[in-house]
């Protein structure tokens, strides 16, 4: 197979569909996805097996434990995904809805409307639910959708393809608004890439070294985050119960996840109280403890944190922990160390809570809840196409109304301009 004219038909077939796909009515589309929910639950054991041949690649590579719980599908992670693509059918269609509107003294009717952006691929690694999540946000919005998998879940996202080509055959829709990529050659990324004649914008969902890779070589504008460097500050006047629960679901819930807690940064005044405790839990749920000087005077057992971990991202059991003199100083380590994705304060103090929230430029700033919950279900979006901490088009989870863009409809009767 010829890698580029392969993608090269991929790309045209896309920008094709996405014209007719602009113009789909919000109930074909809904029963489209209905279809796509149905097909999927109707596979379930078709799905298992392909996608145990991954798990099985993956172990035989050496891939970490975390990797491969993200490579997983389960009978249950299969009804969340067509519970998610339920959950899609049931949001508002943003297609079509008036923004803005107004009227110039000489007439003229202004209309601000939102549109499909187009063409979208989706680049992603290890999950095979961002299959099914992509392509339903996608086809809701009106969206034409290629996807790339990474390598390690090529029989899986192939799997759930085919269902999803054949419910867009069966309800009408033209099968080629969503394509998967089914080569694992590397060179079909290259090209993808520089298709910008067809293509409107990346959206990469993976390790750093992929999204950096993307945005290094890409003519296609992309919209991304690099990684989740998350932190929870536990504050002097904080609720050290509430603390506690919190940072070991931000830590232990699912540790690899973008969202999960990688330091947790810990006033000195309740240092002395609130490390030792905090530390016995992490310990029995298997994480490591990686600690500044102050915090292995108290911990003396833990590991010395070097300058390095306070910026990783270790998608792993392990957390870096630094003691804190001041609010201010734990503002300071978040601005240095941090990746502007999802960050916490636990405190009890009113303006503390409201400093922080000021002052943390963040896609997501907490008061007293896990940072876990930065998530397109979470949020209300349903399922998300991955979460941005740029600042243009799209910032955190980014749902339906985040894959639109807009065009300015103009209503006359003759109007001139002198």
């Amino acid at each position: 197979m010829n890698v580029k004219d392969y993608i090269d038909t991929i790309v045209k077939d896309a920008k094709n569909a996405s014209r007719v796909m602009a113009t789909v009515s919000s109930s074909a589309k809904n029963a489209a996805l209905e279809q796509i929910a149905h097909n999927l639950l109707n596979c379930k054991t078709t799905l298992m097996s392909e996608n145990e041949k991954d798990i099985k690649a993956a172990e035989k590579e050496g891939l970490s434990s975390a990797m491969i719980d993200r490579l997983r599908l389960t009978d249950s992670r299969i009804e969340d995904m067509a519970k998610g693509i339920r959950e899609v059918i049931n949001l508002t269609d943003p297609v079509g809805k008036i923004m803005e509107e107004r009227i110039r003294p000489n007439g003229l009717q202004i209309q601000k409307v939102r549109v499909p952006i187009g063409v979208i691929i989706i680049i992603y690694e290890s999950r095979p639910n961002v299959t099914a999540d992509a392509a339903s946000l996608c086809l809701k919005t009106g969206n034409a959708t290629i996807l790339r998998g990474g390598k390690e879940s090529i029989h899986s996202n192939i799997a759930i393809y085919g269902q999803i080509s054949s419910a867009l055959e069966k309800v009408g829709l033209d099968k080629k608004a969503i394509q998967v990529i089914e080569t694992i050659d590397r060179k079909a990324v290259d090209y993808l890439l520089k298709a910008d004649e067809y293509v409107d914008l990346v959206i990469p969902r993976g390790g750093e070294g992929l999204i950096r890779n993307v945005v290094e070589n890409s003519t296609i504008p992309v919209i991304k985050h690099y990684k989740g460097v998350c932190h929870i500050y536990v504050d002097e006047f904080a609720n050290l119960n509430m603390a506690k629960d919190v940072c070991l679901n931000a830590k232990i819930q699912r540790p690899g996840t973008c969202n999960a807690m990688e330091t947790m940064l810990v006033h000195e005044k309740i240092a002395k109280t609130f490390l030792p405790d905090i530390s016995r839990s992490m310990s029995d749920a298997g994480v490591e403890l990686r600690g500044c000087e102050k915090s292995r005077k108290i911990l003396p057992d833990i590991k010395a944190a070097t300058e390095e971990d306070w910026s990783t991202e270790y998608l792993e059991k392990i957390l870096s922990v630094k003691i804190v003199s001041s609010i201010e100083e734990a503002l300071n380590h978040i601005s240095v160390y941090g990746s502007s994705h999802s960050d916490a304060i636990i405190t009890e103090d009113k303006p503390n809570a409201k400093k922080f929230t000021d002052e943390v430029d963040s896609a997501a700033v907490y008061v007293n809840a896990s940072t876990r919950f930065t998530d397109g279900y979470e949020f209300g979006m349903g399922a998300e196409i991955g979460i941005s901490t740029d600042k243009l088009h799209a910032r955190g989870p980014m749902g339906l109304k985040e894959l639109t863009s807009y065009k300015y409809i103009v209503h006359g009767n003759g109007q001139i301009r002198s």
